[in-house]
């Protein structure tokens, strides 16, 4: 029987998180339907239920409040199984059935203990890889062990809002990101700069960005230490998925566990209008009834969003449902990339505490990176390696 493989509930916010063929081999969807093969009352023998969208809130919860508002100090978490955009085998299916939740779960599992088990002795890293048991189950070439299980936390559960297992965080009717109305080709936006002309002109950042290798600052964020999680919108990551929110009268702090990056809402405030984007662009918050409500304009073009950033606003609702879940919602919207608003939602777990992330301790990385681009331009000026040894 040919089946198609059911892989893309399992990716994450980022390509290296993406489940590996071991994984996609356990997950199959039957030929001719949207049921995953082996799970009993699946689609074939039992519907999936309607979904229930936005905050549902556990009877009988209040919760604790901090200046009249609900108080969401503390530790969450948003690590999960389910990714961002849905397998199209599931068509506009946003909910999962029991039997479907778990043969998704129970394949994970199995994945963890093959990269938990220990390693035979005397095996290379080619066995490793060839046993399938390093970088938590997801091996290959493209994965070359960079990880193994003991050093990541993406999630063990589907993502269940409400109750119901989903099939993907965002919640638009294909489960799938929009197609925007342009997208810039690498050619047209070389031909642009080239001229500095044409819708918006060339920007400060485009302008000065200069070769990829020349300088520290022509590295990417991530690898410099800078920002590696461009909230918002908030995604989990391979690892540091704890947020800490602290509350004040005047504004909430959102830390990231991920570089510890925070964000400042300003409460009944305004946004800037000095022309400054800042990292996390411009926050600002108010309360409807006992929903969070936090707009943000202002993003830095380093933190554009699928290619929208000039006039890009992210809406975010954070509703606290029971003692331990937080609903979380966010729309997109930017009427020069996207026809409508559009967005996503999950729901936040208590967490436990924050550790710290030392992003630079031992990183000899970025150094060997210059230094490998100096030795480049020495040898194309007709130079020996050893006269490229001063650095930009």
């Amino acid at each position: 029987m040919t089946s198609r493989h059911f892989a893309a509930l399992l990716l994450t916010a980022s390509a290296c998180l993406a489940a590996g063929p071991a994984l996609a081999q356990d997950l199959k969807v039957r030929a001719g339907t949207q049921a995953v093969e082996g799970a009993p009352g699946s689609l074939q023998n039992v519907a999936a239920p309607a979904p229930v969208f936005g905050p549902k809130i556990v009877a009988g919860f209040k919760p604790p409040l901090f200046n009249g508002k609900p108080d969401f100090t503390g530790v969450w978490n948003n690590e999960t199984l389910t990714g961002i955009e849905r397998s199209p085998a599931f068509g506009t299916r946003a909910v999962l059935t029991d039997g479907e939740t778990r043969v998704i779960e129970g394949a994970n599992d199995t994945l963890l203990a093959r990269a938990n088990a220990p390693t035979k002795a005397g095996a290379t890293i080619k066995d490793i890889e060839g046993l399938d048991s390093c970088s938590g189950g997801r091996s290959g070439a493209a994965q070359v062990c960079n990880y193994d299980a003991g050093w990541t936390t993406p999630g063990e559960l589907v993502m269940r809002v409400n109750g119901q297992p989903r099939t993907s965080i965002l919640t638009t009717p294909d489960g799938r990101y929009p197609k925007p109305l342009r997208q810039e080709t690498a050619s047209a936006r070389a031909r642009r700069l080239a001229a500095a002309t044409g819708e918006g002109g060339a920007s400060a950042a485009e302008l000065n960005r200069g070769p990829q290798n020349d300088n520290p600052e022509t590295r990417g964020l991530a690898e410099r230490c800078i920002v590696v999680r461009s909230d918002p919108p908030m995604f989990k990551g391979l690892y540091n998925n704890n947020h800490m929110f602290q509350m004040t009268k005047d504004s909430v702090a959102i830390v990231t566990e991920m570089i510890h990056d925070t964000r400042i809402v300003r409460l009944n405030s305004k946004h800037r209008t000095d022309g400054v984007r800042p990292w996390f662009g411009d926050a600002i918050g108010w309360w409807e009834g006992d929903t969070l409500v936090v707009e943000t304009t202002n993003m830095p073009e380093s933190q554009s969003y699928r290619g929208s950033w000039q006039n890009l606003k992210v809406t975010e609702r954070f509703t606290m449902v029971s003692p331990t879940r937080m609903n979380y919602r966010f729309e997109i919207s930017d009427p020069t990339m996207w026809e409508k608003p559009w967005g996503g939602e999950y729901e936040f777990v208590r967490g436990k505490q924050m550790y710290e992330y030392a992003c630079h301790e031992g990183n000899y990385g970025l150094e060997n990176i210059l230094a490998g681009a100096r030795a480049e331009d020495a040898l194309a000026a007709g130079k020996t390696t050893e006269q490229a040894a001063v650095k930009r």
